[in-house]
């Protein structure tokens, strides 16, 4: 991140203290003020931002008759904050207010560095508070860009106890079920990001942001730790689970405007208006054609077909059957586990929280993935999408495809099993609709806990067991050598389950699931989903939560 505010000199060219280059200022600013030799981000005066997120003229600051004062008589402070006021024109650091994104209503607030290093003092930790608590009233969205060296160190405990009052606000704005967004800029650190920056529905950073709550000099000087290189900068933050994604400046607006839209406030769970008239969900001729000449699989057969690295998987259901997927990272306590993907999309315009386990598609993929076997951050990346799909009133859809959940040491040392319980208690009681699909292996309790939905499905070859058919044999008769034997007697197949009332419906293959039939069966699941909706659109959120209660006390 270049620390430099960009438009703050006169001068025609100036040199990018990233990379070291002369960089042309007015190509610059063009280029929402990145260098455009080396992609560095530079910090944006809070003017400047309001431009580049508010359609024209539509913000209208708050608050701005409060003044600081000096609540400990800290010598000096007056003299500091009127020269950063004469500096930058701001008479604090935090500039917040209502606009409009491309027409989308919404509170806006920028914090610019210039002031006292965005330091939160009273009258930020004031304005703040008062801008959410009208924004709960008024039933709007925050968008807040946050920066800062952390509390105001001349403000003392005044400046500690507005961490807590910022934190209350946004929870009772949290609480009316209302859409918060912080977007972390360079720098985020100490009381702010221990406060508001952390405490967003979605958090987006900018690229190359440092982040942190102890600041890269406070951790040197305090233990004599040196920090390694990337440490605490966004692209840290995102693979540890604290951010949802990076967002780039170019796309700063239109990902602000989809999110926001995707957050409108609705009436059930069904916008049949959106929904395409006489859309066909039937497969192709030829897929027809290959299904009446497929021979039944024995229940070996469908375990191999379930396990066949082209089958297609979660993320080519998703890409086929909803439209203007954003995916969404991290557990916010470890980590990012890319066995499982998640975010929201649209299903012919109804918004939905997807959530998918992935195997990868080759060997490196696979490996990025760790085979779909789910560690403990990932089961609460879902649980965490899945609560914040409740609190927004979005349905639910799960795509499982797992031999299981992660067994290795960390995964035991991260609390595996508490992670999965975890997910059962929770997904029982979800007030939306919970919708569940078992597209291949569907292996034990890693599978089950995507898998507790007031419907479950299976595709046709998929299989869903209480372990392997290799470690049933080898537990029960001492030879996993019997794994074809095995999967015979276990029950493991959808038309066993369905038999069982374990699964309500079954997906056709159309043969068996490849690249050629994955867009029938897409088609045909896609249907069914909205279906399915269509049933649940005026069940109460407890009648679907005691719906799902019902359905796995029965068995």
């Amino acid at each position: 991140m270049a620390a430099l505010f960009f438009n703050r000199k006169k001068e025609h060219v100036i040199v990018c203290p990233a990379c070291g280059r002369k960089i042309d200022k007015k190509e610059t600013e063009r280029n929402r003020y990145v260098c455009y030799e080396c992609g560095a981000y530079f910090r944006v005066r809070a003017k400047n931002r309001v431009k580049m997120v508010a359609d024209k003229d539509s913000f209208a600051p708050w608050f701005e008759e409060l003044r600081t004062e000096n609540p400990l008589n800290f010598p000096e402070y007056e003299e500091k904050l009127k020269a950063a006021q004469e500096k930058t024109g701001l008479h604090e650091a935090l500039t917040i207010g209502s606009c409009t994104v491309y027409g989308e209503k919404a509170v806006l607030g920028v914090c610019d560095a210039r002031f006292l290093m965005s330091s939160m003092g009273h009258v930020v930790g004031e304005k703040l508070a008062l801008a959410v608590e009208r924004a709960t009233e008024e039933r709007l969205p925050v968008i807040l860009f946050c920066c800062s060296g952390g509390a105001r160190m001349q403000e003392g405990i005044v400046s500690l106890m507005q961490m807590a009052k910022t934190s209350a606000a946004i929870k009772r704005h949290s609480d009316a079920g209302l859409l918060y967004i912080p977007v972390l800029t360079d720098p985020t650190t100490g009381g702010v990001t221990a406060s508001f920056a952390m405490l967003g529905d979605i958090i987006l950073a900018e690229p190359g942001a440092l982040i942190g709550f102890a600041g890269p000099r406070v951790i040197e000087q305090t233990i004599g730790q040196k920090l390694p290189e990337g440490f605490q900068r966004a692209e840290f933050q995102l693979a540890h689970g604290f951010v949802d994604a990076l967002i780039e400046r170019a796309r700063l607006k239109e990902t602000l405007y989809e999110l926001l839209k995707m957050h409108r406030p609705a009436e059930g769970y069904a916008n049949f208006d959106a929904w395409h008239a006489g859309e066909s969900y039937e497969p192709t001729e030829l897929m027809k054609e290959r299904a009446a000449k497929a021979k039944p699989l024995t229940a070996w057969e469908k375990v191999k077909a379930a396990r066949k690295v082209n089958r297609p998987s979660s993320v080519d259901y998703m890409d086929k059957i909803f439209d203007g997927f954003t995916e969404l990272h991290g557990d916010r306590y470890y980590g990012d586990d890319g066995a499982v993907v998640g975010g929201i999309a649209y299903l012919d315009g109804q918004p939905v929280t997807v959530i998918g386990i992935h195997k990868g598609k080759d060997l490196k993929d696979c490996i990025r993935h760790n085979y779909g076997m789910p560690s403990p951050e990932g089961y609460r990346k879902a649980l965490r999408l899945m609560k914040q799909a409740e609190k927004f009133h979005r349905p639910v859809i799960t795509f499982v495809n797992t031999s299981g959940a992660f067994c290795g040491m960390e995964a035991e040392e991260r609390g595996q099993g508490e992670a999965i319980a975890r997910n059962l208690y929770e997904m029982s009681g979800l007030k939306v609709p919970v919708l569940c699909v078992m597209i291949g292996e569907g292996g034990s309790g890693g599978a089950l806990a995507l898998a507790v939905g007031n419907e479950v499905w299976m595709m046709e070859n998929a299989t869903y067991s209480i372990l392997s058919p290799e470690g049933f044999a080898s537990i029960l008769w001492k030879d996993g050598k019997r794994a074809k034997e095995a999967s015979d007697v276990m029950k493991i197949t959808a038309h066993d389950l369905y038999d069982l009332h374990v699964v309500e419906k079954i997906i056709p293959e159309y043969g068996t699931a490849d690249a050629k039939a994955c867009e029938s069966i897409a088609r045909c699941m896609k249907g069914q989903m909205k279906e399915f909706l269509r049933r649940q659109s005026e069940k109460t959120g407890e009648e679907l939560a005691a719906e799902r209660y019902r359905r796995f006390r029965s068995f």
